[in-house]
Formats: C-alpha cells, sequence, structure tokens
C-alpha cells in the first residue's frame, strides 16, 4: 500500500520534512497548515520540490471549526475555504481534512452540521477537491467517527468523505467494527497513530504523546483491517504529534516512521518482507576501551579466562562457559571509556536475518575484512550498537570463531553458566524506536514498559525477549536528554549459585557494589528467609526478588568505564530483571561514584 506521513510528525523546516520523508521511502505526504506558513517556499515551489522528491501531497490540513454554526460565522468561513482551496490549487494537493468543530458558537444540531458541510463540499468540488470530515475525540459536539459518519452520510454530497483517524477512535475506546459499515469509497483518508496507554485528558495526550503504530497501547493494526475490509485503497498515513519526535533529527525518526508501517502491513497480510529470523541466543558482547586493564581484571575476577586472539585486530575472546565476552582496543575506540559496542545473535539462518534487518530499513554496517574473515552479516540498532547475525559451532555456516587463534584452552566453568540478559541505555529520543526495531526487525517480543525511580530523575525501561529467554534485552533510558553518565550498559551472566560466584568473585579481588543496610532490613520485613541467608545476602550485597513464577538473586560489580557486569541466579521460571530493586541499584551507583570521584 501507498505510505504518507504527516509533516507535523517531524522536526525542522519544511523543506527538510520533505527530504527526511522523501529518503526514507514514503510516497506521499500531508502538508500541515502550520509548516506551509512558516515557509520561506510558495506553494508552487513547494509542489516542485515534493515532484522532484517523488512525493504526492495527499492531503491539506486542518480545517478547523467550520460547521454547525450561525449562518454569519458560516459565511466567513467559506471566504476562509476559498482561499484555502486557491492555495490548496497551488500546491496540487485534492483532499482538505476538516475536523468536528470545537468552537463554542458551535450548536448541537446535526442537520445544521450536514447541511454546511454539503455547501462547503460544494465549494470543494467547484475547485477539484474533496473534503474529509474526521472527529476529533475532543470535539464539542460530535466526536467519535460514527457520529461523524452520520453527518457526511446525511449529507449525501460526492465530494464529502470521512477522514478516519486511529488516535480519535481509540483513545475513546470507541469499537472499530463499525467501520465495516462505511462505504470504502466514502473513506477519503487514513489517519494512523498508537500511543501509550494513559489516564489523562485526551488533547493533552493527543498532542504531546502519539507514537509510530507498534511502540504504543493500542491495537492499531485491527483497527486497520476493519478499513481494509471496507474496500478503502487509499494510503497509510502517520500524524504523530510527540514532543520528542519534533526535537529529535528528522532522517532517523523518518526512518523510524516507515518501518512502523512496513512492519503494520505485514501484520495485516498486505506486505510480505522475508519472514522474522528470530535470535536463539547469545553468541557474545565486545566491550571496547581504551584501557583494557582495568576490564581484564574484572573478567578475571569473574572467572573468564582470556582464550583467544583476533588474527588481524586488537580483539581478545575472553570466555566462561557459553560466555563470551570480546575486548577491543583497536585505535578507532573512543577515548571516554569502556563501552558496549557490539551483540553477536545466534541465528537459525544469518542471511535471512540480514535480509529481513534490511527490508524493514536497518542500516547494514560495511565490515572491512581481512582474507580468510568470516563473512558475517552485521546491522546496526537505533542505539548504535552493533549487531551481528553468528552461527557458531554449526556446520556449514561461517563461524566467527574462525578468526581467532585460540592462547589457552576453554576454561572450566567457575560459575557462569551463560549471558542472561544484555541492558542497553537508550538514546532518550530514541527509546520508542528501539523497542520497535528490536521486534520488527529480529522478531523479539516487546513487553511492557515499567518506570524505576532514580534519585534524581524517572526511567524507563522495557524488555524485548525471545520466546524461551535464552535472548532478552533490556533497553532503558534515563530521566533527561542529557543525563548519559551514570545509567550505564551492563551486561548479567547467568549462575546457578549467585552466593557462591559472588564469594569467589570477591575472594579473586573483585569489588562488588554495597547496598544500604536498610535495604536488608525491608527485606525481613516483607520476606521470611532461613537462618543467616539474610546475613549472607547483606554481607555480599545480593538482592532479592520474587515473582509469580520464581526467585531472582542479584548482584553487581563497580562500573567500569560506562559497563558493569551482574550476577544473576533465576529459580523456579522467574521471568523478571528485578525492576524492584533497580531503585536501590541506582542509589548505591551514585553513591559510589560519588565516594570515587569517578
Amino acid at each position: 500500500m501507498r505510505t504518507s506521513i504527516a509533516t507535523v510528525s517531524l522536526s525542522g523546516s519544511l523543506t527538510e520534512k520533505l527530504t527526511a520523508a522523501a529518503r526514507a521511502g514514503f510516497d506521499a505526504v500531508e502538508i500541515f497548515e502550520n509548516d506551509l506558513l512558516a515557509s520561506p517556499l510558495t506553494p508552487e515551489e513547494i509542489r516542485a520540490r515534493c515532484a522532484d522528491l517523488g512525493l504526492s501531497i495527499d492531503l491539506y490540513q486542518p480545517m478547523r471549526d467550520i460547521e454547525a454554526v450561525p449562518e454569519d460565522e458560516f459565511a466567513r468561513n467559506l471566504r476562509r475555504a476559498r482561499h484555502k482551496f486557491e492555495l490548496m490549487r497551488r500546491l496540487g494537493a485534492d483532499t482538505v481534512l476538516v475536523c468536528s468543530s470545537v468552537s463554542p458558537r458551535a450548536v448541537d444540531d446535526d442537520a445544521l452540521a450536514a447541511d454546511q458541510l454539503s455547501r462547503l463540499a460544494d465549494l470543494a468540488r467547484d475547485c477539484g477537491i474533496r473534503v474529509a470530515y474526521e472527529a476529533l475525540a475532543w470535539g464539542r459536539h460530535i466526536s467519535t467517527y460514527d457520529h461523524a459518519w452520520r453527518i457526511v452520510e446525511s449529507a449525501g454530497h460526492p465530494a464529502l468523505g470521512t477522514c478516519l483517524d486511529s488516535f480519535h477512535i481509540l483513545s475513546r475506546g470507541s469499537d472499530p467494527k463499525g467501520i465495516e459499515d462505511i462505504p470504502g469509497e466514502k473513506i477519503f483518508f487514513l489517519q494512523l497513530a498508537d500511543a501509550p496507554l494513559l489516564a489523562m485528558d485526551v488533547l493533552q495526550w493527543s498532542r504531546h504523546y502519539r507514537c509510530f503504530p507498534g511502540q504504543g497501547g493500542f491495537d492499531v493494526a485491527g483497527l486497520v483491517r476493519h478499513v481494509l475490509r471496507t474496500g478503502y485503497d487509499g494510503p497509510l498515513s502517520l500524524e504523530v504529534f510527540n514532543d520528542v519526535f519534533r526535537q529529535a533529527e528528522a532522517g532517523p525518526t523518518a526512518v523510524d516512521a516507515r518501518r512502523s508501517l512496513l512492519v503494520l502491513q505485514e501484520t495485516v497480510g498486505r506486505a510480505a518482507p522475508p519472514e522474522p529470523v528470530v535470535p536463539t541466543g547469545v553468541a557474545f558482547a565486545e566491550l571496547v576501551t581504551p584501557d583494557a586493564e582495568p576490564l581484564t581484571a574484572l573478567l578475571g575476577a569473574l572467572g573468564f579466562t582470556r582464550t583467544a586472539r583476533h588474527r588481524g585486530k586488537p580483539v581478545a575472546l575472553w570466555e566462561q562457559g557459553d560466555a563470551r565476552i570480546l575486548v577491543n582496543t583497536g585505535p578507532m575506540v573512543r577515548r571516554d571509556g569502556t563501552q558496549l559496542a557490539a551483540i553477536g545473535l545466534e541465528s537459525p539462518d544469518p542471511a535471512a536475518a540480514a535480509r529481513r534487518a534490511e527490508a524493514l530499513l536497518a542500516p547494514v554496517l560495511p565490515r572491512r575484512r581481512a582474507p580468510g574473515d568470516a563473512p558475517l552479516d552485521a546491522v546496526a540498532a537505533p542505539d548504535g550498537t552493533e549487531l551481528f547475525f553468528c552461527a557458531t559451532g554449526r556446520p556449514g555456516l561461517p563461524d566467527w570463531r574462525a578468526d581467532f587463534e585460540g592462547t589457552a584452552p576453554a576454561p572450566v566453568p567457575t560459575g557462569v553458566r551463560a549471558i542472561d540478559h544484555l541492558a542497553l541505555t537508550q538514546p532518550w529520543h530514541h527509546f520508542d524506536e528501539a523497542a520497535l526495531f528490536h521486534h520488527g526487525v529480529l522478531g523479539l517480543h516487546a513487553q511492557e514498559s515499567v518506570d524505576v525511580a532514580d534519585p534524581y530523575g524517572l526511567l524507563r525501561s522495557r524488555a524485548v525477549t525471545n520466546a524461551d529467554g535464552s535472548v532478552r534485552i533490556a533497553l532503558t533510558v534515563g530521566p533527561a536528554p542529557t543525563d548519559d553518565t551514570v545509567h550505564a550498559q551492563h551486561i548479567a551472566l547467568a549462575t546457578d549459585d549467585v552466593v557462591a560466584s559472588a564469594r569467589r568473585f570477591r575472594e579473586a579481588g573483585g569489588s562488588l557494589l554495597p547496598v544500604p543496610a536498610n535495604y536488608y532490613d525491608d527485606l525481613a520485613a516483607r520476606f521470611e528467609f532461613a537462618d543467616g541467608e539474610l546475613e549472607t545476602y547483606r554481607d555480599l550485597g545480593i538482592l532479592y526478588d520474587r515473582d509469580a513464577h520464581g526467585v531472582f538473586r542479584h548482584c553487581y560489580t563497580r562500573t567500569v568505564g560506562r559497563v558493569f557486569f551482574e550476577l544473576v541466579q533465576r529459580d523456579d521460571g522467574y521471568r523478571g530483571y528485578g525492576a524492584a530493586n533497580a531503585p536501590v541499584r541506582l542509589a548505591a551507583q551514585h553513591t559510589a561514584r560519588a565516594l570515587t570521584g569517578g
């Protein structure tokens, strides 16, 4: 299906918005009136610019407070409409969006509304224009799509149809099944937006919190299915009011927007990109560092052994059980501390996973390979993390480990079995994009977003995982756009006995994150423990949690650069990540940072 985006959904000048939409692959745009008014380009120049970019202008919007008003005011509205229709002729746009009135002068009279909209449509038809009438969720008298349709149907004008907007319909809890009663040819336009499920004034909700389909809590796909059953053959268009998007760079936002429509079309059966290839495990995590000594000392205390070095790059492989950590000290490493730069994902079909990623607009990363290096496909996640599709130890497929030369035998595991999960701090304006990316591109299931209290703000976190939990990635975003210092990335290591692993780590010279005594006093009030159990947790800084499925015990190392490690023990099917303990951990990290001056 054709795809469109409203210019209000992107940041920048109108020229920047049009360029971003075209580069992302959109077929058309909706011109938001404020963007045109602020542009130095004439309507003819905007039309030419769109044509040069391969974009059509499918909608001009909005016209407000038109219908169900006293006759003298309606006469002024028709005068205003004549000017707008002439402007649209110059733009080359043939459909105008008319929103249901919020004017205090509007009266509750459906017959009057239908009559005045019919007279407006007469004028529009004479100018070669169609009128798409939309019910605003906060409309003064008309606030639901079915009410708006009854008025359009009553008017019976060929140049008057309806515009359906997923936010206005779903935010009010309206049943979208009734859309199927509207003839497809009378649905002149379809605008789409998702939103988180919030309890707030619908106008403020609409103006600040809309997001792209798949990033919120609405069943946008279900609504689109109802629309398609009517025979609607117009574009899928995005109209998203969002404070974050309006401040972020237009280009990446447009790509994210188009990706959301590609995933949506796949969901409703109107597109067939390559099938999702869900990763089955974590092959490795790659850390880059300008100073390997503190990191390698930490890995050694955790029980890792350096087993191999890359043949042609300054990259070392550290292993314990099925957990593999690459340490990269190359000259291109940023000098601002240790960071998690890449993740190797085990894939049933690495080539197909790469094709899926490319089809959904994930940037494929060029890779400089020496002769004989394993041909690994990699894409960039929204936060810049490189994702490699791997087939470790599978006959007939390239194995990334072939690029390494052994320096030591594989170690006997001393507690750590595998990588349990990875936590990635997202740029503040990429949080929703990251969740959609990992779901749409990688096929991971996105869990509900949770808020976590930090001493200096509020963190958002959302986990994505495969069905059996062998791939778990926690996406987090800090409390402010500039706060990227404390909320570091971390690697959680799975162990069957966190107490033994923590003791072994400390005996090897490792330093565990101290946890305030008040936390353990609270644990004693909330849970019953065996004799001496709580004292052991207090001594080692082990935190404790339970859910409906099991028990979680975990502790943390000190931070090196922007990375720290977590030792975790999941018992009896525990599914979470210890979110209840996150405020205590974050406060302890702030304290530790203040004491060390780092």
